[in-house]
């Protein structure tokens, strides 16, 4: 938990904290913080309660300690306090009333002899002394990991504690079997220098210890306020319907999660309403069997083995009614009689469209310009440079009609000079060859005549050629030479067809 209270910002943006020294009221500057519920009561009973709680290195460990000398202490003052081997430096997390409910609950009496005393209130020099032992954990942690696996043992150190009085640290490991570590603990006090302590802990408590953030997305529960790790077994999930993966039901420390105790006796009591013996349900349709059991809800789900992925949602005491036909000897007519059926109804006032307005044709615009996209690439440059070379064939079309139309205004003018009657034979004989004149021919002169004296010129002198050379009908063929003119060619036979008929 993050805290709430009097929030200020450090260096980056980074929350900084409410700066209570471990009093903040929000319970997140502090682990395993407990909330006074008597401090703002006007009451006065067990206010000089001699035991105070004492916790160490942010709450991940509490005591109980004596208060002989009456000092006037208050929540999150940091004070000495006895130790098995000089002192330790901790702060107050509770005092007064609360401390009894806490001693009642751990089963710890006022009696004990492992309750120590408190000596005095901390000075500058004890605070000090502090921080710099808890700023040389980390490197003797990981100096610490090194030096066990020289000796492989299997053992897996968690976390390491100094004392106050910065002469003892105490190492926190787990491990599955017993392990034998007396040579290990000569190289650490050879090496650190201090008396050496090894603590086995379980895999929640090293957790606990070291926190972190659950599936839920709060803090553990084992680090924040959870004391008592009670058992969890896979009998807790198969009351609860749940599905056996291990990656979702395992915590932070690879067991199962204590959260799944929490709801256990809710379904327990559920359970207890429904009938046994129900995974069987005889009807005249055939035979039905169990699949799902939703226990809030109290609705069973039942199949026909003939009818697959067709299920009935029956209620329980449908369910009992059906059994009790069934020890009668009788069997119902059929489950979908007493089915419930759940009618969605879905409000389309809350489905607005927050794209915007889109229609098919926009998005068949988006899906032509990417078919064109993915077919642009090679055959596009193709296509590109077969565009240039039409272009070149084109012009020099036009050129070669240009050359056509003058030869054929000149050879008109010296048809003119001759007789008449030549004349006259001249026209019915070019009439006769635009009646002879095959389909190819007419379209290549409809698409190249882009000029009138052009076009008549093709259409009456280009067929002589081919009657002059047998009739035989040739099939259109595009011009591939750069410099020549097919029409100019054409234009010279019909000169010399014309000079022929003249003779004749």
């Amino acid at each position: 938990m993050g805290c709430g209270t009097h929030a200020s910002s450090g260096e980056g943006g980074a929350v900084a904290g409410c700066g209570s020294g471990g009093s903040c009221s929000s319970g997140g500057c502090n682990r395993m913080n407990v909330f006074n519920w008597f401090a703002d009561m006007p009451i006065s009973f067990n206010e000089n309660y001699s035991i105070v709680e004492i916790s160490f290195k942010s709450g991940s460990r509490k005591g109980f300690y004596r208060n002989n000398q009456n000092l006037d202490l208050h929540k999150g003052q940091i004070v000495v306090v006895e130790a098995a081997q000089g002192y330790d430096v901790g702060e107050v997390s509770l005092q007064g009333e609360l401390v009894k409910a806490q001693m009642k609950k751990k089963r710890v009496t006022e009696r004990d002899d492992t309750i120590r005393n408190i000596l005095r209130v901390a000075n500058e020099q004890d605070v000090k002394v502090l921080e710099d032992a808890r700023s040389r954990e980390p490197e003797t942690m990981v100096r610490a990991r090194a030096i066990a696996r020289t000796y492989n043992l299997d053992m897996k150190i968690g976390d390491i504690e100094f004392q106050g009085d910065y002469k003892k640290v105490t190492i926190f490991y787990t491990a599955d079997d017993r392990v034998d570590f007396r040579e290990l603990v000569k190289v650490y006090a050879k090496e650190f220098k201090v008396k050496i302590e090894m603590r086995q802990i379980g895999a929640r408590q090293e957790a606990a210890r070291i926190g972190g953030v659950g599936s839920c997305g709060r803090e553990l529960c084992c680090s924040t306020w959870l004391n008592d790790f009670k058992s969890v077994t896979t009998q807790a999930v198969r009351y609860q319907n749940l599905a056996i993966n291990t990656d979702k039901l395992s915590g932070q420390c690879g067991r199962l999660k204590c959260c799944l105790n929490y709801e256990l006796d809710t379904y327990n009591d559920a359970l207890r309403n429904f009938p046994k013996n129900a995974e069987r349900l005889e009807t005249e349709e055939g035979t039905a069997y169990l699949k799902k059991t939703e226990i809030l809800k109290r609705l069973m789900w039942y199949e026909y083995a003939e009818q697959r992925g067709n299920f009935f949602k029956l209620t329980v005491d449908d369910v009992k009614d059906f059994l009790w036909q069934n020890k009668q000897g009788k069997k119902p007519k059929g489950l979908v009689e007493v089915a419930v059926v759940e009618d969605v109804k879905v409000d389309e006032s809350k489905h607005e469209d927050l794209v915007g307005q889109v229609s098919l044709a926009t998005l068949e615009q988006k899906d032509r310009k990417k078919k064109q996209h993915h077919k642009s690439g090679p055959k596009g440059a193709q296509q590109r440079q077969g565009g240039g070379n039409q272009e070149q064939r084109q012009a020099q079309n036009k050129g070669g009609e240009q050359k056509g139309q003058q030869q054929g205004n000149r050879q008109q003018g010296n048809n003119q000079n001759r007789p008449k009657g030549e004349q006259q034979n001249k026209g019915e004989q070019q009439n006769r060859n635009q009646n002879q004149q095959p389909r190819t021919e007419q379209k290549r002169d409809g698409g190249n005549g882009n000029s009138g004296g052009g076009k008549q010129n093709n259409e009456g002198k280009g067929p002589q050629n081919q009657n002059k050379g047998g009739g035989n009908k040739k099939p259109f063929k595009p011009n591939q030479n750069k410099g020549n003119n097919p029409n100019k060619g054409d234009n010279n036979n019909n000169n010399n067809g014309g000079a022929g008929d003249k003779k004749d």
